[in-house]
């Protein structure tokens, strides 16, 4: 049984970083072919794809979220982080992690903004952003 927990805190201040973790176990995150992705929510609107770090190490962003955005991993721990720094009020969502595949439409362009695409998601983060 795949599993994938998340954790990190769900208050971060303006301009400051978010940081999320999600640990796998009954997978491997260096298991061929899967993107390890992170998906988020809005309030009101609906999911988007930010992006993604491939069984390979490659990693994989949303172009209007690039710039702000890193994704990391501890193989050991057979773990992935989300980074996103200096954010802002509109950073404020609920973050899933997610296993990708070729299969559900993730390429070297990214991964599906669909969160049903994704067969194993973390339970959602609710970070707000406030000062």
């Amino acid at each position: 049984q795949v599993r994938l927990q998340q954790s990190g805190p769900g208050l971060v201040k303006p301009w400051q970083t978010l940081s999320l973790t999600c640990a796998v176990s009954g997978a491997s995150i260096t298991s061929e072919y899967y993107f390890w992705s992170w998906i988020r929510q809005a309030p009101g609107k609906g999911t988007e794809w930010i992006g993604a770090i491939s069984y390979s190490g490659s990693t994989y962003y949303r172009p209007s979220l690039k710039s702000r955005t890193s994704i990391s991993r501890d193989t050991s721990k057979n773990q992935f982080t989300l980074r996103v720094k200096s954010v802002t009020f509109e950073d404020t969502a609920v973050y899933y992690c997610g296993r990708g595949r070729y299969e559900d439409g993730c390429s070297g362009h990214g991964c599906p903004d669909t969160l049903n695409e994704y067969g194993y998601r973390g339970q959602g983060t609710q970070v707000t952003v406030s000062s």
